[in-house]
């Protein structure tokens, strides 16, 4: 019998073992030696839900919206399918689109030391031009490398390794990060709160920017579309580079309700619109 229960027990953990993914992420630090194909991802304490950042694009940009998702050690996997998943139906009135083409399915992501290499089926290779082509390219790279433990990202399809991506000749045979799609990012970005949040005052507004002279102002609106809270600030660079920014704003509310935070430019020209501006939805908690 005592051999029976070990042989049935060895029976249980092999089969265990057959139903977990081969496709485990390492979110560890850096340096780490475990094999990154199986080192499960390192996330910490589970919240009630993850918040994911999964990037799409509007205008031919990059845009961030937030996904929920329940608590998992694959987080990477998650953003990941949500991407390919596609924007929602109300993402896509909003002019939100993605370069990503249709039946591109996730096969494994293994990261280490800061490297992400992510596999996906050849569809991703498929149709469009140029601007597709990197445009897609930024938005895995984006999407990955909101993990503080990826910095790079290199792609295979099908198992093979990219040196040349699609028909346009793009040259992938090396880690890519964020800075080699900076272009596609708009004038003004925002990344704190995200659409939908809920807020009190002050909120806290940060994202990064170019524009002229690096001015960013900050306006909070009723649900009347009324301000009730403004400031302004400055990013760390502008006119032709990228900064960053992060500020402040109170507003005054007797009761909640939706509200809007707008970041825009300055009016330069004098034509009574800011050249560059981003709205998010939020709801506003009385104050």
């Amino acid at each position: 019998m005592r051999t029976l229960a070990a042989l049935l027990g060895l029976l249980a953990v092999a089969a265990f073992a057959g139903c977990g993914s081969q496709h485990a992420v390492s979110l560890g630090q850096p340096g780490s030696t475990a094999p990154a194909s199986t080192a499960p991802e390192q996330t910490g304490s589970k919240p009630n839900q993850l918040s994911l950042e999964v990037w799409f694009a509007r205008d031919n940009g990059l845009v961030a919206v937030r996904r929920t998702h329940p608590p998992t050690q694959l987080v990477a996997t998650a953003a990941i399918k949500a991407l390919l998943h596609g924007p929602t139906a109300d993402e896509r009135s909003a002019g939100l689109t993605s370069a990503v083409p249709d039946g591109t399915r996730l096969i494994g992501i293994a990261i280490r030391d800061g490297l992400a290499t992510v596999d996906l089926t050849s569809e991703y290779q498929s149709g469009g031009g140029a601007l597709s082509m990197q445009t897609r390219l930024g938005q895995v790279v984006y999407t990955l490398t909101q993990f503080p433990t990826v910095q790079k990202v290199r792609f295979r399809l099908d198992g093979s390794p990219v040196n040349v991506f699609s028909s346009e000749g793009i040259v992938l045979d090396h880690p890519v990060g964020r800075s080699d799609y900076a272009d596609l990012l708009p004038a003004i970005v925002v990344n704190q709160p995200a659409a939908g949040d809920h807020v009190t005052s002050p909120v806290s507004v940060s994202g990064t920017a170019d524009v002229f002279e690096a001015n960013v102002t900050v306006e909070i609106l009723d649900a009347k579309g009324h301000v009730v809270g403004k400031t302004f600030t400055t990013a760390s660079c502008g006119t032709g580079c990228r900064g960053t920014y992060s500020v402040a704003v109170t507003y005054k509310l007797a009761t909640g309700q939706a509200g809007t935070i707008v970041v825009h430019d300055d009016d330069a020209a004098g034509t009574g619109t800011p050249p560059h501006s981003v709205r998010i939805p939020v709801t506003l908690a009385p104050a």
